[in-house]
């Protein structure tokens, strides 16, 4: 077994699916698969049972995983060790991100950083995609974790003004509600379904708000947002209550406190999705302090 197998399969695992595993990974899904088949030969057992939708761990994966996720945090713990014995930097990282991003723990990702250079002092600022991008213009931020819809938008790969963006994951969108809506019935949903419901959803400065409202305004679909919010746990609470529905990316809907609620896939027209980009000033993107945070996430 090698790190890179492990890597690959703890993908898998927390996945539970080959194409979204093989992006995180930023692999091909052949070189995914035949990592983890390989590791499979190597065990002399199944890791995973396959479906044509999803994968799901055998005991002898659950058995595994565990350890898995303990040789890469040791793993990375000794790279840090390292690196933090090979120079001495010092300075400030000034650091956005929006809520529950899913695929970036950001408070893992700090502690990898402080880990390698204790002597840089970090100032972290959580916001709306709208508004880190506005301080990133203006020079309040080095680095900010942002979103938008599907490719293309402002989370795509390249620059942007003075800003460069490298896409990180793509996910899709679900609709919330509780087990006592009438959505709660169906396997999946359309948007024209979910006009004449009120919604729980976020202020405008947030990603998955502009989305939203981009995609109910695009289809001539009117739509009551009786409770603006900015943070997911009200969201969520509000929900639970039966106040409203909210449309969010996946990651939230998997959070512990969604637990009980009732999570729908969008179909029907283009893909709805909620994309996850790193944002940096240019200038910052390869040199300095900036630069090196963003090798920890290569």
């Amino acid at each position: 077994m090698d790190l890179r197998q492990m890597e690959y399969f703890v993908a898998l695992a927390e996945e539970q699916q080959f194409t979204r595993a093989a992006d995180l990974r930023r692999v091909s899904q052949s070189g995914l698969s035949a990592g983890i088949r390989t590791l499979e030969d190597e065990l002399q057992t199944p890791l995973f049972t396959r479906t044509t939708r999803r994968v799901e761990l055998t005991d002898a994966g659950r058995a595994l995983l565990p350890h898995a996720r303990s040789l890469l945090a040791q793993a990375a713990a000794g790279r840090d060790a390292v690196v933090a014995t090979r120079s001495e930097v010092v300075g400030e990282l000034r650091l956005g991100g929006e809520q529950c991003l899913g695929v970036i723990d950001i408070a893992e990702l700090l502690g990898r950083f402080h880990a390698r250079y204790p002597k840089v002092r970090v100032a972290f600022h959580q916001a709306g995609t709208g508004e880190l991008l506005g301080m990133l213009r203006a020079g309040e931020l080095d680095v900010a974790f942002v979103a938008v819809g599907g490719a293309g938008g402002v989370g795509a790969t390249g620059k942007r003004g003075a800003i460069s963006q490298r896409e990180l994951a793509t996910e899709p969108l679900v609709v919330l509600c509780s087990p006592r809506s009438p959505l709660a019935k169906k396997s999946r949903v359309s948007w024209e379904d979910l006009e004449g419901e009120v919604f729980v959803d976020f202020n405008a400065s947030w990603a998955i708000r502009g989305i939203n409202d981009t995609a109910f305004a695009g289809r001539g679909l009117a739509r009551d947002v009786g409770f603006t919010v900015n943070d997911v746990h009200t969201l969520l609470d509000l929900v639970h209550r039966e106040l409203g529905i909210a449309v969010v990316p996946r990651p939230i809907a998997s959070k512990p406190q969604a637990e009980g609620l009732v999570s729908i896939p969008i179909v029907g027209g283009e893909a709805a999705t909620w994309t996850l980009s790193v944002a940096s000033a240019a200038a910052s993107t390869d040199a300095g302090i900036a630069g090196r945070l963003l090798e920890i996430l290569s």
